[in-house]
């Protein structure tokens, strides 16, 4: 879920580490943010996962749907620390005059696990190679989108910083995110449990602003769903299911 301004394309390898650290020097701000969001959660404790794929064997569908962006994807965890699988979004300038269509297919590894007595930390690396194609140009171009995820959670508090870098040759749409919340009240694994989630989010190229939207979450064992809305009124959801 992203956006950019112009860039070559270069090789996989080269977004690591100049690139990576290119594209986040813009949102200096977000990532204080995180720290501080951090900070908070941790004195505080006991699980919530929302993590970008399942255990292994299951298979993980999430979609989200906004005024500007529109996303489904799917993966299946073929161990404990990888799954493979593919998506399809859909990005719109806030202005609504460029648009973007992407295909990838994904990659999502646990690279990092940390369990506490009640509390969870990771390290995600993310991946994706894929093709692009827009209203403001013919055809379609080779796309790759590094990027990773590190979370800390609790049974009532989380915060998490999700970055994916979207390089096709002249095209640069990455997206930093994020998030912390709180739930409402403890709940058991098996039953529902409502969250209260804050987001920041940054599309490179495609929007000029940083979207912040609360958002209500409701986290089970097998799904979450969430629903928002930013500054400008404009609603979002986003679901998760787990099978």
């Amino acid at each position: 879920m992203t956006a950019p301004t112009s860039r070559a394309l270069s090789s996989p390898g080269a977004l690591w580490p100049q690139g990576l650290r290119r594209a986040l020097k813009p949102w200096g701000a977000l990532a204080s943010a995180l720290a501080l969001a951090s900070l908070v959660s941790l004195a505080s404790v006991g699980t919530a996962q929302a993590a970008p794929m399942g255990f292994k064997d299951s298979w993980m569908v999430m979609g989200e749907y906004g005024s500007t962006r529109q996303e489904v994807s799917a993966n299946y965890a073929i161990t404990p620390r990888w799954a493979l699988g593919a998506g399809s979004t859909f990005l719109r300038s806030d202005d609504t005059t460029v648009s973007r269509t992407l295909s990838e297919a994904t990659a999502t590894h646990l690279a990092k696990r940390w369990n506490m007595p009640e509390a969870q930390a990771n390290v995600w690396l993310l991946g994706s190679v894929g093709s692009v194609s827009g209203n403001d140009f013919s055809g379609s171009r080779t796309l790759v989108t590094p990027g990773f995820q590190l979370d800390y959670e609790t049974t009532r508090v989380y915060a998490a910083m999700t970055a994916r870098l979207h390089r096709a040759e002249g095209l640069n749409h990455d997206t930093l995110s994020v998030r912390t919340g709180f739930s409402l009240y403890e709940a058991d694994y098996d039953e529902p449990q409502p969250w209260l989630i804050w987001e920041a989010r940054r599309v490179n190229g495609l929007s000029d602003a940083t979207e912040v939207m609360p958002m209500l979450r409701v986290i089970h064992k097998r799904y979450f769903l969430e629903l928002g809305v930013n500054q400008k009124n404009e609603v979002r959801t986003n679901l998760m299911l787990n099978f």
